[in-house]
């Protein structure tokens, strides 16, 4: 394999097999909770953990993405303006993707 995505490499190897049996049983959390003796609950919140484990690696990767904008400001490749654009969209982005998977928690906890 070329290139390990980030997120990949910051999991547990737990995770990891968690990950391949839920994509082996096409992603249902019902056989999942069949295949590890819980309930759908508890099935769901492991993977609602193992997102947000995700995302965050997600998010430490915005670190080197803005810095990289501000790199490129401060050798005048890039215009401040510009940056600035850059930086606020995607920090718009990342915060939507992160609402999405709070929103689904929520109502799948009420």
């Amino acid at each position: 394999m070329k290139n390990i995505p980030q997120w990949v490499t910051e999991l547990a190897e737990e995770d990891l097999n968690f990950i391949k049996r839920f994509v082996l049983s096409s992603g249902s959390l019902k056989e999942m909770a069949r295949i590890y003796n819980v309930t759908y609950p508890t099935v769901r919140s492991r993977l609602d953990r193992v997102i947000r484990q995700i995302l965050s690696a997600d998010e430490k990767k915005e670190d080197a993405y803005v810095n990289l904008i501000k790199k490129m400001v401060l050798d005048e490749k890039l215009e401040f303006d510009a940056a600035m654009v850059l930086i606020r969209e995607y920090q718009t982005l990342s915060r939507s993707a992160g609402q999405l998977i709070d929103g689904k928690e929520k109502e799948e906890n009420e």
